[in-house]
């Protein structure tokens, strides 16, 4: 039958508001459970299982869940024939979308959405208004949700009520008390230290500098430490304290016991973007809990805040602004200006001893190494014709894109491998082979394993992506750098349109040479 052959994407969710439900074992409340469900589902239509998208932590309207979009385009793409959910809610709940895709793309691209619970068929053109009624309600669900819970935090914010998911460093939850903070004295002690220093006159990165030698952990780093869920850190200095915590510290009024919350709201309830709100907009209850920093030495560290502050003209941002890194510790480079001379240098070398070696340029000596470097391009290809000949970009393109293309391939045939594991897995525990639990645990693993290729996958395809953009504009590639032959000067639009990225290097004692390396955009 024609049926049998069709091919199935599992679609899974795990939302916030599940974290809730009383019994551990309900299958609204498992990601595992939701799978096994769809499974058996798909096993006995005769379906094969083409893969399975999972989301965790993510709600029905956030529109950047990444297996979700993964799903949309392999969709896209004609990679499957069933779109199978649990329910309509768990792969959206905004009208919108199941307007666009449910009912608008996918019949395009030939593919039939199903959803176990709540009936939703697109081949049963009967059941579209019930599917339309589905996805107004859930959105009018989401907005009245998301309505309740802005009115629940907005008063606990008016009446000074932390609602944050961690307390800030020098602070701790109140066990008996829902939303009031008390001091955590081992991280008190640092953050007294921060303001004396400051107030002593000792420079923000100085500060730094002096907890990172001591090995004192940054605030990050301290959570983990203490056994809190925070996000792990995920580069070599990431738990080192640097200028801008320091800088964050001394003007939190948390510290002088007034609660401050409210800084940055959302854009959307169909979204987890934040922005920026105005000073006015801000939540500030006074007194609410007992303060690290006494009044006195707050305002001599804020009058000296002010004093030092330098003040920058309005709408102008630096020639090599984030496109300068260091060469050694890949930190971005921070200016600095000295007898009206502009510098880059890398701040890490001064936060730690074993942090980096440091690098420093003026921002002069850099535009110049740019504009000879464009120059040397362009007279090279006035000498000939073939650019592979003359300029090495970023190594051999067409090798580098075999090479990642047999990677994907590679990825992909293991994935295979594991789709092909979990159905076989879940037909011997259908046959009384595997128990219930067995079955679980490595279907489980199976799937962690799986997940893990595809990520992979995900972000070789990026690489490639950029190769192959590289390689589409390899005809253009002279027409640009001859556009910009004879320059004098630089100006930011011409560093956005060449230029990536540039590693700064620390400058040899010997020859007195800064390494330069310019990763162009073309």
């Amino acid at each position: 039958m024609i049926e049998s052959k069709s091919r199935v994407a599992i679609y899974c969710r795990l939302s916030e508001e599940d974290r809730n439900k009383q019994s551990e074992t309900d299958d609204s409340n498992s990601i595992q459970n939701q799978k096994s469900m769809l499974l058996q589902y798909s096993l006995e239509h005769g379906w094969e299982v083409y893969n399975i998208y999972s989301d965790d932590d993510y709600t029905g309207s956030d529109r950047r869940r990444p297996e979700f979009n993964r799903l949309l385009e392999d969709a896209k793409n004609r990679k499957f024939d069933i779109v199978l959910c649990k329910t309509q809610s768990r792969f959206t709940r905004e009208l919108e979308l199941v307007e666009k895709y449910i009912h608008g793309l996918f019949p395009i691209w030939g593919i039939r959405f199903i959803s176990i619970v709540d009936n939703a068929d697109t081949a049963n053109k009967g059941n579209k208004k019930s599917r339309q009624i589905n996805g107004l309600v859930n959105e009018w669900y989401l907005e009245d949700m998301s309505e309740n819970i802005k009115s629940v935090l907005t008063d606990r914010r008016k009446n000074g009520h932390h609602i944050g998911a961690f307390a800030l460093y020098g602070y701790k939850k109140d066990p008996d008390v829902k939303g009031h903070l008390i001091i955590d004295e081992e991280a008190a002690e640092v953050v007294r230290e921060v303001f004396t220093l400051f107030s002593q006159g000792y420079g923000k990165t100085a500060i730094a500098r002096m907890l990172n030698d001591r090995g004192i952990p940054n605030p990050t780093e301290y959570k983990r430490l203490h056994g809190l869920r925070y996000k792990q850190p995920k580069t070599k200095n990431s738990t080192l304290w640097k200028y801008f915590a320091i800088s964050d510290m001394l003007v939190n009024e948390i510290y002088i016991g007034n609660m401050v919350q409210g800084k940055y709201g959302s854009v959307s309830y169909k979204t987890k973007q934040n922005k920026p709100r105005p000073k006015d907009q801000w939540y500030r209850v006074e007194g609410t809990h007992e303060p690290i920093i006494d009044r006195e030495l707050w305002d001599r560290v804020q009058a000296l805040v002010a004093q030092k502050a330098k003040p920058f003209t309005v709408g102008t941002i630096g020639l090599f602004a984030r496109k300068a890194r260091c060469m050694n510790c890949g930190y971005t480079m921070r200016s600095s200006k000295n007898r009206g001379k502009h510098y880059l240098q890398c701040s890490n070398r001064h936060v730690a001893k074993d942090a980096c070696i440091g690098s420093f340029i003026s921002v002069d000596k850099l535009e110049k190494a740019v504009i000879d470097e464009l120059n040397k391009l362009s007279a090279e290809y006035l000498d000939k014709d073939e650019l592979e000949q003359n300029v090495q970009f970023n190594s051999d393109l067409k090798g580098k894109k075999e090479a990642l293309e047999s990677e994907i391939a590679t990825y992909q045939k293991k994935i295979a491998e594991y789709t092909k594991g979990i159905r076989e897995l879940y037909l011997d525990k259908v046959k009384g082979i595997l128990s219930e639990l067995d079955y679980l645990d490595l279907s489980k693993d199976f799937s962690i394993q799986k997940e893990r290729l595809e990520k992979l996958v995900i972000d070789t395809q990026k690489q490639l992506d950029v190769i192959e953009r590289k390689m589409q504009v390899g005809d253009n590639r002279r027409q640009l750098i001859e556009q910009y032959t004879n320059l004098e000067h630089l100006d930011r639009e011409i560093v956005e349109k060449l230029i990536d990225y540039i590693l700064v290097g620390k400058k040899d004692p010997v020859t007195k040479e800064v390494p330069i390396e310019i990763h162009w955009n073309f």
